[in-house]
């Protein structure tokens, strides 16, 4: 058997003459030697200084990164010099004969031979690798060696111990997991939490696969690893171990670890945090570490959406990830079995269930899945008939009636609904009282009310229907010595109505502030709605003032008792103006501008019909639909904008020069410029709009120019991209009609959830000897927490004050004591 020398080239396995007590070590030949790195030559380098992982380390941030840069070098370099051929070198001159039947024997599973050999063989290898560079243990874990392997881990100073682990997590080798688990390297836990990034820097090849290094990703941890795998069994085996995935800190933190991650290498950071979120958002993971597995997974599916927004590049994969949190909660709805089951998933304690007022679930996992729009699981069966059970509470019968006998319901409640606030208002607590509370009726009664104000606002522009008798010249009172704007200031009865209203509106979305928060109550679009609508408020507000002045004026005209008409009278400019026709008014005067408000008010409650749509299977779709084009419209006033300020701007300056030179006022001023433009898009301008009555051929065929290019940009290109955008937005909602219909069913449903509310507008701003009832109570608390406050702060005063009596006591003591010490050291 011929010799090699004792420094060979690098081909993994050990060299023959390096087996004896001077031997060098090698035992897994990956050279990331704890001590001693070889040079070009063969011989062995300087000792490289402490870094950060031992307790002699006193390097920085920086010198833990350059560290890792030159390990990452040094592989470079081997790679390079040792060429493709490596692989396929003769194993002859690395291995010896038992190295190599000994490897031989591990991949094969011949467990006789692999025993005898590690019994009488004292000078074998046990981490003696191939020409792959792979030892005995990594050859029969690969292979699912069991006994071999258990017969490997009980040999000393066994390498590769971590890759082993790995490599049988990903196969889904339990047993073979359970046994390596029970190695000593394993017993504190500390290399659980240890990825192989974190054992290259501490010279250790404990997580790797040949002197190259891991052949998984350098993040990933045992606990990861099998979390990607959905391996349930092991990640139950190392959670037993005390593994846990860390959770990413936030993407905006600037804590040194991750500026120094971000800052050397920013892609290998971002992996590693997708590679956590991976294993965090496994349902092998969340079902198993997490005790209320249903909260994690939606709270950790919205994170995982914010950071879809935020990291772009890695849009998708946090996207999917997030996917895969909703699928797992959707699947634990899948798995209930009855109603109770059903509640606590989304309830969250089986022991809350009944924790909300009047006995009902409070239901705050469904809570959150609204706010985060899990869709799927808020319109899964199983959730839906939930809801269902307690939107018809204390009408059960009325759920399986025809649609005609409900409608009946319906029309009963709105004739009927003074009678039914008087009695909710008298007897709360009664079987009607109670039927009052429930989530359908209450939704009735609303629906009822806000019908009635539509028709009040109808009612009122009634007498105007087939036209006004009073011109806008005339100024025609009742009587002589009235002056004009008493008459068309004054409120009707039926005005009086429409603010009673109005003020009751305003009321419930007072308290709606009050008991969702400012914040969460302004990121509902449909309380944006409101606030419009309530500009009928500010309307009959300036309708007031108008009608105070007027009164004003009206009062310096009845103090002249022998005045009998206003025909031959002379009145001062400030009386004279309320009796001006109205052609004759200030553009600013406050009825012009009640009048043109309460126009926008109108039509926005029109508009609020759409919040109720939802409840109907129908017009449900339909109404999501509508929203959806909303925001593509929105989206596409972008583009909208831009050429359309281009081209008003452009025109404007090319015909600025001309006014009173053309056929018409077009493009003379921005307004001109923007209302042609803007009705060009409708096909309402003309095209002698661009020209000139002089001879200015040039400026106008320029005109001719811009103007034809932007009816083809804006008619022809983006009006049918807008209407292809509708289409898609359309098409979507019509894919996943049903899903989406019970998700805004659902969100109409849990706004008649919470308690409150129950008397519909205008009978809310009655107190309810209820609400008094309720307002003494709280006021007798807070009155006991008041005097219960006085009498333990004169608790506490009283015993500092006997404290610090004692403290006195005692300092007097001891002082008594060191002159006695002091006397009897004189003596």
């Amino acid at each position: 058997m011929s010799q090699s020398p004792a420094f060979g080239p690098r081909r993994g396995g050990s060299p023959r003459g390096a087996v004896g007590a001077g031997a060098r070590r090698n035992e897994s030949q990956d050279y990331l030697l704890m001590d001693s790195e070889l040079g070009d030559d063969g011989c062995p380098q300087a000792p490289l200084p402490c870094y950060g992982y031992y307790p002699c380390f006193r390097g920085s941030d920086n010198r833990l990164a350059h560290r890792r840069q030159t390990v990452l070098r040094e592989k470079g370099r081997r790679l390079a010099n040792r060429g493709p051929a490596y692989m396929f070198s003769d194993r002859s001159t690395s291995l010896s004969i038992e190295e190599e039947r000994f490897l031989d024997a591990a991949e094969y599973g011949n467990v006789p031979v692999v025993r005898k050999m590690l019994e009488e063989c004292h000078s074998l290898n046990v981490n003696c690798v191939d020409y792959m560079g792979q030892n005995a243990l990594q050859l029969a874990v690969a292979n699912e060696h069991l006994e071999i392997t258990e017969l490997l881990l009980n040999k000393e100073n066994l390498s590769r111990v971590g890759d082993a682990l790995l490599l049988a997590i990903s196969k889904g080798y339990v047993r073979i997991v359970e046994a390596i688990l029970s190695h000593p390297a394993f017993a504190e836990g500390k290399r659980l939490a240890t990825s192989p990034s974190q054992s290259e820097l501490q010279q250790d090849d404990f997580y790797a696969y040949d002197e190259d290094g891991t052949r998984f990703s350098h993040d990933v941890t045992p606990i990861i690893l099998a979390a990607h795998c959905q391996e349930y069994e092991i990640v139950h085996t190392l959670l037993r171990k005390g593994a846990r995935i860390e959770r990413p800190h936030d993407y905006f933190c600037k804590c040194n670890d991750c500026n120094q991650k971000q800052k050397h290498d920013s892609f290998s950071h971002s992996r590693s945090r997708i590679n956590a979120y991976k294993g965090l958002a496994s349902p092998a993971y969340l079902s198993l570490s997490s005790e209320d597995p249903v909260m994690t997974a939606l709270e950790l599916s919205n994170e995982l959406a914010v950071l879809a927004n935020i990291e772009k590049e890695f849009k998708n994969d946090y996207k999917k990830l997030s996917m895969q949190c909703k699928d797992f909660v959707v699947g634990l709805l899948d798995l209930c079995r009855n109603t109770e089951e059903v509640e606590a998933i989304l309830n969250g304690d089986v022991e809350m269930l009944q924790s909300g007022d009047h006995g009902r679930p409070n239901l705050s996992r469904l809570k959150l899945a609204i706010k985060y729009e899990v869709k799927k699981f808020v319109a899964h069966p199983n959730c839906q008939q939930q809801l269902l059970s307690i939107w018809y509470e204390n009408l059960s019968g009325l759920r399986q009636q025809t649609m005609a006998v409900k409608f009946l319901v319906v029309l009963a409640v709105a004739i009927g609904l003074p009678f039914l606030a008087l009695i909710y208002w008298f007897a709360p607590c009664s079987k009607m009282g109670k039927i009052m509370r429930g989530p359908f009726m209450k939704f009735v009664a609303h629906a009822a009310s806000f019908t009635i104000f539509l028709g009040l606002l109808v009612m009122n522009a009634a007498d105007r229907f087939e036209g006004t008798k009073l011109l806008p010249n005339e100024t025609s009172t009742d009587n002589a010595k009235q002056l004009f704007r008493m008459k068309t200031s004054c409120f009707s009865w039926m005005e009086m109505l429409i603010i009673s209203w109005v003020i009751g509106m305003i009321w419930a979305e007072c308290k709606e502030i009050w008991t969702q928060g400012p914040k969460e109550y302004l990121f509902e679009l449909w309380n944006m709605l409101d606030f419009g609508m309530l500009a009928i408020a500010a309307s009959f507000i300036a309708r007031f003032m108008a009608f105070w002045h007027a009164s004003k004026a009206q009062s310096i005209i009845d103090a002249n008792d022998t005045l009998k008409d206003l025909t031959k009278v002379t009145l001062g400019d400030n009386v004279k103006y309320y009796n001006l026709a109205r052609i004759k008014w200030d553009p600013s005067d406050p009825q012009i501008i009640s009048e043109g408000l309460y126009a926008i008010a109108v039509v926005l409650s029109f508009s609020r019909i759409a919040y109720i749509l939802p409840a109907n299977e129908s017009f449900g779709p339909l109404q999501i639909s509508l929203g959806r084009t909303v925001k593509d419209i929105f989206k596409f006033m972008v583009i909208f904008i831009m050429v359309f300020v281009a081209f008003m701007i452009g025109m404007f300056n090319l015909y600025s020069y001309y006014i009173g030179a053309k056929q018409n006022e077009a493009f003379t001023t921005v307004e001109e410029s923007f209302k042609t433009l803007f009705w060009a898009i409708f096909g309402l301008s003309e095209v002698k709009s661009v020209v000139i009555n002089y001879n200015h051929k040039f400026i106008e065929n320029i005109g001719y120019v811009l103007y034809g290019v932007y009816n083809v940009t804006m008619v022809i290109v983006l009006l049918n991209m807008l209407i292809a955008m509708i289409n898609s937005s359309f098409q979507e909602i019509e894919d996943d009609a049903d899903v989406e219909w019970k998700f805004a069913r659902a969100k109409l449903w849990f706004s008649y959830f919470e308690e409150g509310r129950t008397l519909p507008v205008p009978f809310n701003l009655v107190p309810s000897p209820k609400s008094l009832f309720y307002l003494l109570l709280k006021l007798k608390k807070w009155i006991s927490e008041l005097f219960q406050g006085h009498k333990k702060g004169f608790q506490e005063d009283a015993e500092m004050n006997k404290i610090n009596e004692e403290k006195k006591l005692g300092i007097l003591g001891s002082h008594e004591d060191l002159s006695k010490l002091s006397l009897d050291k004189k003596q």
